[in-house]
């Protein structure tokens, strides 16, 4: 197995391409080489202008969607073929992104949906599906050490969630942190972004993580994503 590490603003991914008589990944191969990663992208299939892919979480779970693991996706095949347009697909969902030439991915994460504020003990939140399920906490960010493993494993969501607690900033600015599901704290998530720009009702804005600024607008009730995507340097 062929195995490459790249990250989207210290959100890191371990690209695999199995050999073609290789056996599929499955949990216990996922623990053995996840390492420090946030998770693995197992190629599936592969043409000049799309990639299969499943999202492995590090505890062995697949994810249904990642948007900066589909971002990587489609930089990691733009390096090998020379594609400008990449279709990542990910089961049923089919993410379309295009290498800017500023060297930022744009991506089509198609359409999102958001559901009525709820409260669970005491906590308040918006559930949002962005192909995979979130929970975004309007508050300081400061909460989410407390707030993210609260809601990932309540029985509201009974296969556990995503979590961002979020603020408005400025306006078209936002601050953000995630728990993601399966791994804990990361210091970015595109699909997070995405899910608190429709959580706060934004029809554009900068979402700025740990890690860095991702940028989100909605056209016709589809979410458009921007940010970056490169290889990521070897621990020592």
């Amino acid at each position: 197995m062929k195995l490459s590490r790249w990250q989207a603003q210290g959100n890191i991914y371990l690209v695999a391409e199995p050999a073609p008589a290789e056996a599929a990944l499955d949990a216990t191969m996922v623990a053995a080489h996840v390492g420090d990663a946030d998770g693995i992208l197992e190629v599936l299939a592969l043409g000049d202008d799309f990639v299969d892919i499943n999202i492995w979480n590090p505890d062995g779970s697949l994810a249904e969607m990642s948007g900066n693991g589909t971002r990587i996706a489609a930089q990691w095949l733009a390096t090998k073929t020379g594609a400008r347009t990449v279709t990542v697909n990910v089961g049923p969902r089919a993410v379309r992104a295009v290498l800017r030439s500023d060297g930022l991915v744009e991506q089509d994460m198609g359409e999102v949906s958001v559901g009525a504020p709820e409260e669970v003990d005491g906590v308040r939140f918006r559930p949002v599906d962005v192909g995979n399920p979130h929970a975004v906490v309007e508050d300081d960010p400061a909460r989410l050490d407390a707030v993210g493993p609260f809601l990932e494993t309540h029985p509201r969501f009974p296969h556990r969630t995503n979590v961002q607690v979020a603020r408005w900033t400025a306006p078209g600015r936002i601050e953000a942190r995630v728990w993601e599901r399966g791994v804990g704290e990361t210091g970015s998530s595109g699909s997070s972004a995405v899910a608190v720009a429709a959580a706060l009702d934004a029809t554009s804005a900068t979402v700025v993580f740990p890690g860095g600024p991702l940028d989100v607008r909605f056209e016709e009730g589809r979410a458009f994503l921007v940010g970056p995507a490169e290889p990521a340097e070897v621990p020592a």
